[in-house]
């Protein structure tokens, strides 16, 4: 096993960062134990909810020995945890991806093996982070004093990666019985690091945001990066240890994809745009969708937009689409604040194939009023969201993964400071707003979208032009080098 944190990159780590890096195993290794000599059997099981529309197989570890073998030629690993819902969502334009391609995605969370170390480092920090999230919205002086500057710089430093790198070393057991030769593409830096430490032989790291920091380095893997922005970020290591001047990225351990997106999002960009515009110029509602995230924050903010659609979802100038994922009480809340919120919706709550139905239908059939969704599994929390874009006019989000998204996009003010570079990348190619950071700006874009035609048609035209430059391939282009390293090899 390779000790990646002590040099990255060439770039010699300080002895106090090696230090701290060590200690942060050791508490991790104290508190849940060494399992790096477990033999954990893997198994392949379809996935309930994207087994059917996109190929997609767990792999369950640690859970008992299987039947189904893995296709060591067509065969694609999306390594990922759930840290929000972004990691995953990533990891379905992934499997998406690999499907329309011919491969088979097979889905390996590392947060999902609670028997195994992995899983409960994992789980920690996962806690943590969602912890930091809630407060950041409650307390504008934590918000300030620590988690903007923790999500905005003290991601970006090396020592940072340092010490994710000795952390990742206790979640490579995983792995064990995983074969080494099929490809992974890590859609956290975790998952990555993890393959590399098990000693799976091709790797590659599809980095998220817009903003280039040493948490998503995983020396060894083929990284990723949805925008040139970050790409020379990444390459330089620009600000990852001060103001100095570090040794570069090596030129053939980074790539520019564009962005990750589904294959059935991409596909039918064109006829989703023209359909947009068409509802426009024939005054039908304009369909925004909310997304609450996987860390349940910003409902205040939830609550002050539908008190402000309410009277145009009456006129029928606007419906709206509220999906509160996995988190029910989110709802309840709303509907308990806002009395007559209950009266205009329909809930679309638990069950998978009526959720289903309404998307399909939705993409040429009429919408009005309010609909809300809820289910209870991960998989459908996060996927009901890519289902129902295609049938949206705007979404309004965080401008968290969904920024890549070729949609008409709202965005709302950012939760970590890292995220604020997104809205910017999207505002400049033309298929988003600028971050609204307080919640009147946000209603003045709102009414924009509503009141006139040029916001919506200007972003439309711009999407469809993006997409004929192969803006928004990323996802097809990752599955397409994370199977040319196996097959140069």
């Amino acid at each position: 096993m390779t000790d990646r944190s002590k040099i990255i990159f060439g770039n010699t780590i300080g002895s106090s960062a090696v230090r701290k890096a060590e200690k942060s195993k050791a508490k991790y290794e104290k508190k849940f134990g060494d399992d790096s000599n477990e033999n954990y059997p893997a198994k392949l099981v379809a996935n309930a909810c994207l087994n059917k529309p996109l190929g997609v197989y767990d792999i369950r570890v640690a859970e008992g020995e299987g039947d189904i073998p893995f296709d060591r030629e067509k065969g694609i690993i999306v390594g990922n945890i759930r840290m929000g819902f972004g990691h995953y969502r990533i990891s379905i334009a992934m499997a998406s991806a690999a499907h329309a391609l011919g491969y088979t995605p097979y889905w390996m969370d590392l947060n999902s093996y609670k028997e195994t170390t992995c899983t409960k480092v994992i789980g920690a920090q996962n806690d943590l982070y969602s912890m930091g999230s809630r407060l950041s919205q409650k307390s504008k002086l934590f918000n300030k004093l620590y988690w903007e500057p923790l999500n905005y710089e003290g991601f970006r430093k090396l020592t940072y990666n340092s010490s994710d790198q000795k952390n990742a070393e206790l979640m490579a057991p995983v792995f064990k019985n995983i074969p080494k030769d099929m490809p992974v593409i890590g859609t956290h830096v975790w998952p990555a690091q993890a393959a590399l430490h098990a000693g799976m032989k091709y790797v590659v790291n599809a980095i998220p945001d817009d903003w280039p920091m040493a948490l998503h380095l995983a020396e060894g893997s083929l990284h990723l990066i949805q925008t040139y922005h970050a790409y020379l970020g990444y390459r330089t290591l620009d600000g990852m240890q001060g103001s100095d001047v570090l040794k570069p990225m090596p030129e053939d351990s980074l790539r520019y994809v564009g962005h990750y997106v589904d294959h059935e999002l991409v596909s039918n960009i064109d006829k989703d745009c023209a359909a947009r515009m068409k509802r426009k110029t024939n005054g039908e509602p304009m369909r925004f969708l909310l997304t609450i995230g996987g860390a349940g924050a910003q409902r205040e903010l939830f609550s002050a937009i539908i008190k402000h659609l309410i009277p145009a979802i009456k006129e029928k100038k606007a419906a709206l689409y509220v999906n509160v994922g996995d988190y029910k009480n989110v709802w309840t809340e709303l509907t308990n604040e806002i009395p007559e919120l209950e009266g205009l919706s329909t809930t679309h709550f638990g069950n998978w194939d009526e959720t289903v139905k309404f998307c399909e239908k939705a993409v040429d059939g009429a919408v009005s009023g309010v609909h809300a969704f809820w289910h209870e599994n991960i998989f459908e929390a996060v996927y009901c969201t890519n289902l129902l874009m295609r049938s949206a006019d705007v979404i309004a989000t965080k401008p968290s993964e969904l920024v890549f998204y070729p949609m008409p996009k709202l965005f709302l003010r950012h939760i970590g400071g890292h995220e604020r570079w997104g809205a910017i990348h999207s505002a400049e190619i033309g298929d988003g707003t600028l971050e609204c950071e307080d919640i009147p700006h946000t209603l003045q874009m709102f009414d924009m979208f509503m009141n006139e035609s040029f916001l919506l048609n200007q972003m439309c035209e711009t999407i469809k032009a993006n997409n004929s430059i192969g803006v928004y391939d990323g996802a097809y282009n990752a599955v397409k080098l994370a199977m040319e390293m196996k097959n140069k090899k």
